[in-house]
């Protein structure tokens, strides 16, 4: 896996993954930034968000559950000094399927804390990460 980050001007940066997919990389205005992408650290939640996300429902999917719907939403603090490393990272699923379960789900979100999402387990070394679920009614 291979990735290029190009400097553009202030602290705008961009991206370029291996595959050939490009974003758009920013600062705030206090950094020399223009608010034009995000944050590189915001980046690492993302990151971080579509690894487990991914995982869930291919879990989920594998397992036969017919999952419809998938959201995370992350909410992280970091170190008041630097570096400035997320300390604490909450991960909170909304799924919704065709007869889920509240067992499937917990399994499929436990198997990717514990064993298959590599940017959890990483960032999991300077915080602490936890994970909750809601089941959606489908309408």
């Amino acid at each position: 896996m291979k990735a290029k980050v190009k400097w553009v001007d202030g602290a705008l940066m961009l991206g370029e993954s291996g595959s050939g997919h490009v974003v758009v990389m920013d600062g705030p205005e206090e950094h020399g930034g223009r608010n034009l992408g995000v944050r590189p650290m915001e980046m690492l939640l993302l990151g971080m968000g579509g690894c487990t996300e991914f995982d869930v429902i291919h879990i989920l999917r594998k397992s036969r559950q017919d999952v419809r719907f998938c959201e995370v939403e992350i909410e992280a603090e970091r170190a008041d000094t630097e570096p400035r490393v997320f300390t604490r990272i909450h991960v909170h699923f909304r799924v919704a399927g065709k007869a889920l379960t509240e067992k499937a789900v917990g399994r499929a979100v436990s198997l990717s804390a514990e064993k298959y999402c590599s940017a959890s387990i990483m960032l999991g070394e300077t915080a602490t990460i936890t994970h909750d679920f809601e089941l959606l009614e489908l309408d």
